[in-house]
């Protein structure tokens, strides 16, 4: 497995060691003792979530708050997105600063985004389906999340806006400004 560090201080790209042939391919999607030299973090599995969107869908930004916060190791396993985290921690040197990560089912990379950080995607492809693991049981009263084009975080999402689907949940989002962070 390749790890790469982002921009984001704590967030990384993992790239697996995939075995080819004329059978198809193999690969681990996730080993601890691997995951955690690579990186240094202890990430514990508690819950698997799988979502399918069409192409324009962009689903995000969403966190959940304080003792609740999720770390996510995604993966794109259908499809093509372009991946987002968004750092929320304000003691971190990359506060509202983000990061673009295009995830496919070819490419097969993966991206850890640890506590403290927003996370969104936009569907590049006539559907994507996206896998995510993460340390923390799902909190629907902890759960929230920014609106998608905050412009303090000014995000550049490389499609016009009038092409990007959003549920109603994600088009009532708050700007940052609006929210009290608590990691």
């Amino acid at each position: 497995m390749k790890a790469e560090k982002t921009n984001l201080k704590d967030c990384w790209v993992l790239e697996p060691d995939v075995y080819e042939d004329e059978r198809g391919y193999f690969y681990e999607g996730f080993n601890i003792e691997k995951f955690q030299k690579a990186t240094g973090f202890d990430f514990e599995v508690k819950q698997l979530n799988q979502s399918r969107s069409a192409k324009g869908v962009l689903r995000g930004l969403h966190f959940q708050r304080g003792n609740k916060s999720q770390a996510k190791l995604v993966s794109c396993i259908e499809g093509e997105v372009l991946d987002v985290a968004v750092d929320l921690r304000m003691d971190s040197p990359t506060f509202r600063q983000y990061s673009l990560i295009r995830l496919s089912a070819h490419n097969k990379k993966h991206f850890f985004i640890p506590k403290g950080m927003a996370h969104g995607f936009l569907v590049l492809t006539e559907q994507a389906k996206l896998m995510y693991q993460v340390d923390e049981l799902y909190s629907k009263e902890h759960d929230t999340g920014i609106i998608y084009n905050d412009p303090e975080i000014n995000i550049s999402w490389g499609i016009p806006e009038d092409e990007i689907i959003l549920s109603e949940k994600d088009q009532n989002l708050p700007f940052l400004q609006q929210i009290k962070l608590d990691f």
